[in-house]
């Protein structure tokens, strides 16, 4: 008996995907549960698994595009398992030792040209000051000899170039930030923020948190939470144009952008303004774990009102993000500082941080952006506002 093994569906807005790696191959006998494939969509990427057990067969390769519901493969039901065929022996299998050579079956090296030698003093010369090995580059003097100018520009042996096509998640966030420039009027408007009072409280409660609820209190739910804070004070970062009408929001999904290995993608938290701080961390946390292992769901990454970024933890001081359409505003966040601050008259130290928020001018005026940023500074530099949420 045979089943077919078909490309699962992933959402009503996917059609597509590109399998983008081959877990098994021709012949292999899989176990029901096992991965067979990496499909990568413009959205999300994950693994398909085998439903039964049995010998498989591909009829799709690498670098295809596939349709939803289209079968790449077959796996032969009635097949029975090799004796000692598991992966794990396979993959533990010394390979067959080489024949040795024996000495007079060598030929004799030719003699190696000392690159040095044949270097003009010009390109000796930038090849001590830069620390190049001419071997590394490829010459394209008479004969192969390295020249200055190769030296100059780096040519490296092998091809200068290569190409390789989009994947569907890299082509779709280029398409995303591209519409966004030119649907949106985007600005940004910037401030600062004292962090002390947020490391204080996180450093004198820590041990305490992390005993509780078996994670570290971080940044991030100090930030959703004054986020929500300041959505509440000026609703019009929490709405977005839909045509000719306005859309308002009445609740809080907070889209937190996150590194994955194939481009940056947003989760979304949800109902932030009815969890507690131990519950966004948990959050966060998960998503965070999900998006490493390739297991985000398109569901994980739907509904958002409002996004926030850290780029401080690439060591970023200062940046405008990039609206995440169709919503109408995106917090930056960057690297923690100390700088020097006036205090009460005093010239003092402080863990400075830059905040940068990009908002839709079409909807949000200057006055509401600079408010929002105010609320969200006042909220951090006195964070005990937020847990008595006044």
């Amino acid at each position: 008996m045979t089943t077919q093994v078909k490309i699962p569906a992933m959402g009503e807005s996917i059609t597509s995907g590109i399998i983008a790696v081959w877990h098994v191959k021709d012949g292999d006998y899989v176990e029901e549960g096992d991965p067979l494939f990496e499909l990568e969509t413009d959205k999300i990427s994950s693994d398909a698994v085998a439903e039964k057990a049995g010998v498989i067969t591909c009829t799709a390769a690498e670098g295809d595009e596939v349709e939803i519901g289209q079968v790449v493969a077959k796996i032969d039901t009635s097949a029975k398992k090799p004796a000692g065929s598991s992966k794990k022996q396979t993959k533990e299998e010394p390979p067959a030792e080489a024949p040795k050579e024996t000495p007079a079956a060598k030929a004799p090296p030719a003699p190696a040209v000392p690159q040095e030698n044949t270097l003009s003093p010009a390109a000796r010369r930038v090849a001590t000051e830069g620390g190049i090995d001419p071997a590394s580059v490829q010459g394209t003097g008479k004969g192969g000899r390295v020249t200055k100018g190769d030296l100059l520009t780096g040519t490296p042996t092998g091809p200068r170039t290569t190409r390789k096509k989009m994947t569907p998640l890299r082509r779709r966030i280029a398409e995303r930030l591209v519409m966004a420039q030119q649907e949106a009027a985007i600005l940004t408007t910037f401030n600062e923020v004292d962090m002390k009072p947020v490391m204080d409280l996180r450093k004198k409660y820590q041990e305490e948190f992390v005993a509780k609820y078996g994670t570290k209190l971080g940044f991030m739910s100090f930030f959703v939470k004054a986020v929500v804070k300041a959505l509440q004070e000026i609703p019009q970062l929490n709405a977005q144009i839909d045509g000719d009408e306005i859309v308002q929001n009445n609740y809080y999904d907070i889209g937190i952008a996150v590194g994955a290995p194939k481009g940056l993608i947003v989760p979304v938290v949800r109902n932030c303004d009815q969890l507690r701080f131990h519950e966004i961390e948990l959050a966060i946390r998960s998503y965070a774990e999900k998006a490493q292992s390739g297991k985000i769901s398109l569901e994980d990454l739907e509904g958002g009102v409002f996004t926030i970024s850290n780029g401080g933890t690439y060591g970023s001081m200062l940046s405008t993000p990039i609206l995440n359409p169709p919503q109408s505003g995106i917090l930056g966040m960057h690297a923690i500082k100390e700088r020097a601050m006036v205090v009460d008259g005093q010239v003092v130290v402080r863990p400075m941080m830059y905040l940068a928020l990009t908002y839709d001018h079409r909807l949000v005026d200057g006055k509401e952006a600079v408010g929002f940023l105010i609320a969200i500074k006042e909220a951090l530099e006195d964070p005990v506002r937020l847990m008595f949420r006044i």
